[in-house]
């Protein structure tokens, strides 16, 4: 049998191709190309070289329109002993190629050609042509004969030209030689012979037998001449002729290549042209030719030789005549018909061909795991034969099954789906797709067409194709591979590598199975905040990158537009982490693995891992960017069993896409216990130029700084750029919870660094107070032991600083600004770890009040005394004045009660910031308790103490209506109920902001060893105390009564006798002393209006004694007087006092208390606030308080 085979083949001229003398393969393939393109030469092309010696056999030779067809045989091909049963199975020419230049003597070479020439006798004509001669061969050239053919050194073109010359030379001259061949058979007759022929003595039967068909055999090779001279017309008369003759004599092998030659004859006179009459005739007139060669075969099923193969090779030209979906029915027939003769063949090489042309029928056809099929038996025929050229042949023809069976190789893979639309946006593959590459039901065929590969490849000493198959059915069927197959698939991986130059690549990937686990967030020292050069705050508006420059919780349009972000910086390393899982039963050791990188601008950095058997590992790959532009992570580059592959990481996407669908064997990353992730993208990387970056640490450590409750210290900052470009651009905000308990940052300290080159460093002090634990923390710690009672603020509750900082605006070499070219600033956080240890307690806070009656002297101290040592600019001097000759009624103290449950010694001491509120100024002063001499608390470790705080200072000189926020506006509008609760939320609002302020003037400082010291938290402990009385606190009453002697009537020698405390009474001279009994006693009333508005009152005076009993009305009164004491309307101006005069006359000695009253008449709103009362009818009464007067006896 031969190949390719068609019904045309019958009207092809072969040609035997032959090199003479050596030759570079590539010049042989380009001058074989060359003749290549000659394969039809139209006779009408050939009339100059052609010469009719005599009347031409052809008669109705069709110049016009016919043509020559060659057949190169490039090497030649062996004689076939079927020459002289179909014609065109002769080598009827040979042509010699030969390069000049590497064949330097013509000589030789037209030696060389002729000897190989003997070996074709049939041939009719031959040609050497000698390609790019030199001068001096050209010169020989000349003097040679004809057969050699010199083509001197040209242009392509020019040499295509001569080449068709000579072709058409050829061509003439074969037509003349088959027209002599022509005449010659029909004048003398000839001997044809097949293998079918006895070839021992003929009985005299015999030889009438053959006489009589001699005649028909010879009409037909006539026909045959005819066929390949062109003359299809010719030939169909001569084929006639010759069937008859044969179907009368019983020539049925003869008759059936005439009726073939018939069919050739009729297609080439219809000029390749079909239609469905023509296939009928055609289909008609091979199913006879098949049958009669089925005939013969039978008949001569005897001889040693079969004629099976004409029967298949007719059959084959039949399907490949009909080879056509709307004949796919009858073609597949065809086909399975011919495979199934194909076990009646002898000849190995017969079923060899027979094999290959089903599989490119099938092919053709559409028919791929057909063509498949019988590729496979073509396979395994090659590697029947123990020979490299035959397993290479084996190993190429099953490398074309692979796409049908779905093991091809990922360079196939690539370019099929490259080439259809099967790739969507992202790299990822469609749903059809990834149900077409996992198919579970072909598991076992697949690995059986992977082993035929590999042991081909082994056959034929191929390492790489080897090592890819070998890959390819580990990678893909470990499941079904035991333990021991796997290990043996290990040590062929390792064999063919050996045979493998180092740093060979190969493009399937074996093990292990890698999937991109995540992009680590960028940490808060190096965080990417987008810049807005046309802002001052340029990073407002920008969250941070961490690393990702997007909302995280935004769901956006999963469009490639909306797709993540992340910025690489050049010359910083990064990394990416991925997991790695070695499903099978051996150790599997990856001698480098790192990111694969094609845009030329990253250098990943290699790592070795090691996988134990079934074992997972999650591992970062870093690497460093190196210039600007786009970066692409497709995968990671693997060296392992001794080749290097590149792992993509969308493929094992597609993998675990197949698993979740039960389209794949098994999950390689759940089966070795690896958590399900989800789907990771790889973002948008894009590299921006060199920045800035700061680091922090903590002087004197970077541990938690440790204090006490409302404990104030200084933490020292140091900031270094450990980056390549200086920082221009900074600027310090707070963040976090308890951003309160930063006191103070020294913004002025980073201005003044600025610009910071690399590798400079700068401090930055903060002060830092600790924050006030909270009852949560308290209760938690309430159950553990004193050592880590300590630890009580929770993670999380430390404030941090945040730094904005960038680089220049303009990139070096660049020299505009727009936002597209702008590289991004950072911010850095610094959080400021505090451990708050609980310090002081509070057991409760209380408000107290102290009331010492005043006594009456010669002199009226100043109504507003206590406010005297402002008035004069100075301080006081003292935080608490009792004089008992002017009182102190009224006197509040904030008491608070301290517990330490701590293991330290705190000292306790209090300063009030003061006001000076009658200076246009209003400067402020601190007066600290110890200024005075007053001794510091001392609460020791589990102790409780009590500490007061006096409130007298705070009371405001004037009560007016700043105070009070119900204007007239709320006043006329009584009835709303929405005005009354708007001015009840500002009174609230009034007040709460005048308690903050009198609690923002109080500290409460303590002390503990050296270095500890701090301030209580007491906002809340007076807030709770003051509630109820802040406007007692607060507001000084609308009216101030005093009392004062009109004139000199004490005794000198009766003065009376006082403690005398330095530091805490100050009794002013001159104002001791006591009034005589049984004398009229003229006293001073005076009243002061503290409001700035006039006030109408009545005065009333009462006297009474120790018993409380009045001593000026009543049957038993002990008191005279003269002058009014009762009913005194009187009208006291805005800011000033009144004084109103009456006598007394005591006539028993003792202890007396005047007291002085006073009802206003038409209060405004502002005293009923003050008297906390809404009614306008209602009379507000104020009372002043007690004077002592002491009446002494006469001697």
């Amino acid at each position: 049998m031969e190949p390719d085979v068609s019904i045309e083949t019958g009207c092809m001229i072969r040609i035997a191709v032959l090199p003479i003398g050596p030759i570079p393969q590539p010049h042989l393939r380009d001058y074989a190309s060359m003749l290549v393109r000659h394969r039809r030469v139209d006779l009408s092309n050939i009339s100059s070289f052609y010469t009719e010696h005599q009347k031409s056999p052809f008669a109705n030779q069709p110049w016009d329109s016919g043509s020559l067809r060659f057949k190169f045989m490039l090497g030649g091909s062996p004689l076939s002993p079927w020459e002289d049963f179909q014609s065109h199975r002769k080598i009827l020419g040979v042509i010699g190629i030969c390069h000049c230049a590497s064949s330097p003597d013509l000589e030789l070479v037209e030696e060389e050609f002729a000897s190989a020439c003997k070996s074709y006798t049939s041939a009719l004509v031959k040609r050497c042509f000698a390609f790019c001669p030199g001068d001096s061969q050209l010169e020989d050239g000349g003097r040679k004969g004809d057969n050699l053919i010199l083509f001197p050194p040209a242009d392509h073109q020019t040499q295509q030209f001569h080449l068709q010359t000579m072709m058409q030379d050829i061509a003439a001259s074969l037509l003349m030689e088959f027209e002599k061949w022509v005449l010659r058979a029909e004048s003398s007759g000839t001997i044809l012979k097949t293998p079918l022929d006895s070839q021992t003595s003929l009985s005299s039967e015999e030889v009438i037998k053959a006489k009589k068909r001699r005649l028909g055999r010879a009409q037909k090779t006539i026909g045959d001449y005819c066929l390949l001279a062109g003359s299809p017309v010719d030939a169909n008369a001569h084929y006639s002729t010759a069937s008859e003759l044969a179907r009368l004599t019983g020539d049925f092998f003869w008759y059936a290549g005439a009726l073939e030659g018939s069919v050739c004859a009729l297609l080439i006179d219809q000029m390749g042209q079909k239609d469905p009459v023509l296939e009928d005739e055609v289909r008609y007139r091979y199913n006879s030719v098949i049958l009669h060669y089925r005939k013969s075969f039978m008949q001569d099923n005897a001889q040693r030789v079969s004629t099976l193969s004409f029967e298949l090779e007719a059959t084959l030209k039949l399907a490949r005549f009909l080879c056509r979906r709307e004949h796919a029915k009858e073609v597949v027939e065809l086909l399975m018909t011919a495979a199934d003769g194909a076990k009646s063949l002898i000849d190995a090489s017969d079923r060899l061909i027979l094999f290959v042309e089903i599989a490119r029928l099938f092919g053709t056809l559409g028919y791929h795991r057909k063509a498949a099929f019988f590729s496979r038996q073509v396979a395994q025929l090659y590697m029947q034969q123990d020979d490299c050229l035959a397993a290479i042949s084996a190993m190429q023809v099953l490398a074309m099954t692979t796409k049908a069976y779905r093991v091809q190789s990922r360079a196939t893979l690539i370019k099929s789906l490259a080439s259809s639309d099967e790739i969507s946006d992202g790299g990822k593959l469609n749903p059809q797709s990834v149900v077409s590459l996992f198919e579970s039901q072909w598991s076992t065929l697949q690995m059986v067409v992977l082993r035929e590969i590999l042991l081909s490849s082994v056959r034929a000493g191929d390492p790489l194709a080897a090592w890819s198959a070998a890959a390819r059915l580990l990678r893909s069927y470990y499941p079904l591979i035991t333990p021991a197959g796997q290990s043996g698939l290990a040590s062929a991986l390792t064999n063919a590598a050996d045979r493998l130059p180092s740093g060979t690549r190969s493009a399937d990937p074996a093990l292990p199975f890698i999937r991109l686990h995540s992009f680590p967030v960028h940490s808060s020292q190096v965080d990417i905040v987008k810049r807005n050069p046309g802002r001052e705050e340029w990073w407002l508006g920008s969250a941070p990158s961490g690393p990702f420059i997007y909302t995280p919780l935004s769901k956006g349009d999963p469009a490639d537009s909306n797709k993540q972000e992340l910025i690489w910086i050049v010359g910083e390393p990064v990394q990416v982490v991925v997991e790695l899982v070695n499903p099978c039963g051996f150790d599997l050791t990856v001698d480098s693995i790192y990111l694969s990188v094609h845009s030329g601008n990253f250098d990943p950095f290699p790592m070795r891992v090691s996988l134990p058997p079934n074992s997972a590992k999650v591992i970062k790959l870093s690497g460093m960017p190196t210039a600007l532009g786009p970066v692409t992570i497709p995968g990671c580059t693997v060296h392992c069993f001794g080749v290097i592959t590149e792992h993509l990481f969308k493929e094992v996407d597609n993998l675990l896409l197949g698993a979740a669908q039960g389209l794949v064997l098994s999950d390689p990353f759940r089966c070795c216990g690896s958590p399900t992730l989800r789907n990771v993208t790889v973002p948008n990387i894009s590299i921006v130029p060199p920045l800035p970056l700061l680091v922090s640490h903590v002087v004197g450590g970077d541990g938690a700084v440790i204090l006490y409750e409302g404990e104030i210290r200084d933490v020292l900052i140091s900031l270094t750029n450990a980056g390549s470009v200086p920082v221009e651009q900074a600027h310090i905000s707070l963040s976090g919870k308890n951003q309160d308990s930063v006191i103070s940052v020294a913004y002025e300290t980073l201005k003044s660094a600025l610009p910071l080159k690399p590798g400079a460093e700068f401090t930055i002090p903060v002060t830092i107070k600790a924050w006030q634990l909270g009852t949560a923390d308290l209760d938690s710690a309430g159950g553990k032991n004193n050592a880590s009672m300590g630890r009580l603020s929770k993670d999380g509750s430390s404030p941090m600083l945040l730094i904005h900082y960038a680089g220049p605006l303009v990139q070096s070499g660049a020299t505009d600004v727009n936002s597209s070219t702008v590289p991004p600033g950072r911010r850095l956080v610094v959080p400021l770890h505090v451990c708050v240890l609980q310090g002081l307690s509070f057991v409760k806070a209380r408000l107290l009040s102290m009331e010492i009656p005043a006594h009456v002297s010669e002199t009226l101290p100043c109504l507003d005394n206590k406010y005297s040592d402002l008035i004069s600019g100075g301080k006081p001097d003292s935080l608490v004045k009792i004089d008992p000759y002017r009182g102190s009624w009224g006197l509040r103290l904030l008491e608070l009660e301290l517990s330490n449950p701590t293991d330290v010694v705190f000292d306790i001491r209090v300063s009030v910031q003061l006001e000076n509120k009658m200076k246009e100024d209003k400067s402020t002063f601190v007066v600290d308790a110890s200024d005075f001499g007053y001794p510091e608390t001392r609460i020791d470790r589990d102790y409780s103490a009590r500490v007061l705080i006096p409130l007298e200072h705070f009371k405001l000189p004037i009560l007016d209506g700043s105070f009070f926020v119900k204007d007239s506006k709320s006043d006329a509008n009584q009835g709303s109920s929405r005005s009354s609760s708007f001015s009840e939320k500002n009174s609230k609002a009034e007040l709460n902001a005048s308690i903050k302020n009198l609690i923002s003037r109080i500290k409460v400082k303590w002390q503990s060893g050296r270095s500890s010291s701090g301030e209580l938290n007491i906002k809340d402990a007076i807030l709770s105390a003051l509630q109820t009385s802040a406007m007692d606190i607060l507001l000084p009453d609308p009216l101030t009564f005093g009392f004062k002697f009109a004139k000199s009537s004490i005794p000198p020698a009766n003065i009376v006798d006082l403690p005398k405390e330095a530091n805490i009474l100050a009794v002013p001279p001159g104002s001791k002393g006591s009034i005589l009994a049984h004398e009229m006693t003229p006293f001073e009333v005076f009243v002061r209006n503290n409001t700035k508005e006039m006030i109408k009152m009545k005065l009333s005076i009462t006297c009474r004694d120790v018993a409380g009993e009045n001593c000026i009305d009543g049957s038993k009164a002990t008191v005279l007087w003269a002058g009014v004491l009762s009913g005194i309307s009187i009208e006291v101006p805005p800011l000033q006092e009144i004084m109103h005069a009456f006598s007394l006359y005591f006539l028993v000695p003792g202890e007396y208390t005047l007291v002085a009253a006073a009802v206003i008449d038409d209060a405004n709103d502002i005293l009923r606030a003050r008297a906390k009362t809404d009614s306008p009818d209602e009379p507000i009464f104020c009372r002043g308080p007690p004077f002592h007067v002491k009446v002494i006896g006469t001697a």
